[in-house]
């Protein structure tokens, strides 16, 4: 009995190899659909990350944000020329469109490396990523490009790009409770968070409709599905087998999330209220956490990769969460703490901007992380699946 099961193993094994390599996204020798199939959904970090820092300018040239109190940060705001905010945001929309269309490409003459995307349970939450970015571009538009929207309404685009969230979160939330192959205690990870992120995101913008009761809708949708993220993930990153180190860096979305929630709940109610300020305390907790933990992160930067980007846009929507923060408490701690992190945010961003400038060659690298962590996973799947089934049937 022993010998039948090594001989199976060597077997599976034999056809996990093939099937691995039947399943490798890459190609060795150049071809024009090469960057089709080593681009995905995990990319739109990048457009994520600009928009983000776009909408961070944006709100420092408010003159709320000019008339503050304290004159030596209006004086250093002011320096901030108008003129580069609409640069990054016209560049952010360049970048989206960019990757949007390349992407698009890939669904139509790579399908199946996008189905493969969506069946696994770290790639489908980056499928929320460009629909996010389109709506920071939105809210984060200026006042010329709202009023030259006159063929399409702001609120019409917003929901356009809201619903595709709408239908991840009917796929994804779904089967957390009723599918028992996809229960959360097993699957859950990092980047389960983005789906929490596009709830608040989408929050923000109907609150910006003057949508209260949808706004309202997707705040408590995201909430609840935060604190049993969070829960989960505190009891099961212990086990490290369904997630890659590379991967690492997003950790850095356990701030998000909260982040983003205060800033929801801003718009929704229009103080930075008691809910506002916990929220960003949570954040604010984690991040000094995480900051203060170089070690966890080590292994995950020895060499560039995409997976980079995801310490950019976390600390930008922690740097907003501060700037609120500052402007309801006008206190000098809170001044200096908004300095602190959104100056860190922006180096993050002229930093990876710079590094993704210059090694751009590793960017649409062959062994991709995210996808050669899909490619193993699956392979894995299909290998353990054919075990059981030889074994029953020896039985």
């Amino acid at each position: 009995m022993a010998l039948e099961i090594i001989v199976i193993d060597s077997a599976i094994t034999t056809r996990q190899e093939t099937n691995a390599q039947s399943l490798d996204i890459s190609n060795s020798k150049p071809s024009k659909s090469s960057i089709l199939t080593r681009l995905h959904a995990g990319y739109f970090r990048i457009t994520l990350s600009i928009a983000a820092q776009a909408l961070v300018w944006k709100i420092l040239s408010e003159p709320n944000v000019k008339n503050d109190p304290s004159k030596h940060v209006s004086d250093v705001l002011c320096i901030v020329p108008s003129i580069a905010f609409l640069l990054l945001w016209w560049f952010a929309l360049l970048a989206q469109v960019s990757l949007s269309f390349l992407y698009i490409l890939r669904c139509f003459f790579h399908f199946h490396l996008v189905k493969a995307e969506f069946l696994n349970h770290v790639a489908v939450n980056y499928l929320y990523a460009p629909w996010i970015s389109l709506l920071l571009l939105l809210q984060s538009a200026p006042e010329s490009v709202h009023h030259a929207l006159n063929i399409i309404p702001f609120t019409v685009l917003c929901w356009i790009f809201a619903i595709p969230i709408l239908i991840l979160d009917i796929k994804i939330y779904g089967q957390w409770f009723t599918t028992e192959k996809r229960f959360l205690s097993i699957f859950a990870n990092p980047t389960s968070q983005i789906s929490v992120i596009g709830n608040f995101v989408v929050a923000r913008a109907a609150a910006h409709m003057q949508g209260k009761e949808s706004a309202l809708c997707m705040f408590s949708l995201g909430m609840v599905h935060y604190m049993v993220l969070f829960i989960t993930l505190y009891q099961h990153l212990s086990n490290r087998s369904h997630f890659p180190t590379i991967l690492r860096p997003t950790f850095f979305l356990f701030f998000a999330a909260p982040s983003l929630g205060s800033l929801a709940w801003y718009s929704i109610t229009g103080a930075f209220d008691t809910t506002c300020k916990m929220l960003f305390f949570l954040a604010l907790f984690l991040f000094i956490s995480l900051a203060c933990r170089p070690v966890l992160f080590k292994k995950a930067v020895r060499k560039f990769n995409v997976a980079w980007w995801g310490f950019s846009f976390p600390t930008t929507f922690l740097a907003l969460a501060s700037i609120r923060y500052a402007q309801e408490v006008k206190a000098e701690v809170a001044v200096v703490l908004k300095l602190v992190i959104t100056s860190l945010s922006v180096l993050f961003f002229i930093g990876l901007m710079v590094l993704t400038a210059a090694k751009t060659s590793r960017l649409l690298q062959e062994d991709d992380p995210l996808m050669s962590f899909v490619n193993n996973s699956k392979s894995k799947t299909s290998a353990l699946q054919k075990v059981e089934e030889t074994v029953n049937g020896k039985r």
